[in-house]
């Protein structure tokens, strides 16, 4: 299962579609809601992986070993991305750390 492309919204545009409250705070929900929702394909891609290898070493009719590969390369990517975004973020959160004030 590939990671859904979600469009984020503009910073100028984020207070103004939402209606309420700042756009700092839009911001960073949606983002939250995109890492969530993100590590949430992740894992169900894993876990249809991890069934799809089970299947074919128990010899399950129907089950195929292309098919395994396939999800657990898709799986693999996904978990690959997942960490490159978190070392993008701790890598910006120790720049900003060490910027003096």
């Amino acid at each position: 299962m590939a990671l859904p492309v979600i469009p984020m919204p503009l910073a100028g545009n984020s207070g103004a579609e939402s209606g309420a409250g700042s756009s700092a705070s839009v911001d960073q929900q949606g983002f939250g809601a995109t890492l969530q929702q993100a590590l949430a394909d992740v894992s169900q891609s894993q876990t249809a992986a991890s069934a799809a290898e089970n299947a074919v070493a128990a010899g399950a009719p129907g089950a195929s070993t292309s098919t395994a590969l396939v999800l657990s390369d898709r799986a693999e990517i996904g978990w690959n991305a997942v960490v490159a975004v978190r070392n993008e973020v701790v890598s910006a959160y120790q720049t900003m750390m060490s910027m003096q004030i």
